[in-house]
């Protein structure tokens, strides 16, 4: 059976960045997959499940909200290895190009103040494993590491 394409990148020497993961095309239509590494692969400890539903409820409210990007979000949610989120955009798009909203994402989770959007048991299957300060935490941190001045090795993936 074929290596899956995100098997095949060198984990050890990735670090947290914004990728693109894979571009697919649907009845004409590109869509762009962006890796959003939160952490370092392997070598500094993954998210809680808690951090990581909060930014994944977050996050998926602010980019369907968004007035520029809220009728090309297919979907965000995160890796099964708990060190980023994917997200699908209709269109093609770069790393780079998507800079600007991940600032803006990440600042709102980072400044997010009330009760999280759908953490109630009729809206969400776990509602209880949510950890607002933590996910709160993780945004700042990913802001001023990562997003605050992003290098092209934290665009491009390690070869």
């Amino acid at each position: 059976m074929q290596k899956i394409a995100s098997f095949t990148v060198d984990h050890i020497r990735l670090v947290p960045g914004i990728y693109v993961s894979r571009k697919d095309t649907a009845d004409g239509a590109i869509i762009t997959t962006f890796d959003i590494r939160m952490t370092s692969p392997n070598d500094e400890p993954v998210m809680n499940t808690a951090e990581v539903h909060t930014i994944e409820h977050l996050g998926a409210t602010f980019l369907r909200n968004h007035e520029k990007y809220r009728d090309h979000v297919i979907y965000f949610g995160p890796m099964g290895c708990r060190t980023g989120f994917y997200l699908l955009l209709a269109g093609d798009y770069s790393s780079r190009d998507i800079v600007p909203l991940m600032r803006e994402m990440f600042s709102f989770i980072a400044d997010y103040e009330g009760e999280i959007p759908g953490a109630a048991a009729k809206d969400c299957g776990n509602y209880l494993d949510m950890n607002l300060p933590m996910a709160k935490y993780m945004a700042r941190r990913y802001l001023s590491d990562v997003l605050t001045d992003i290098r092209d090795n934290q665009l491009y993936y390690p070869e």
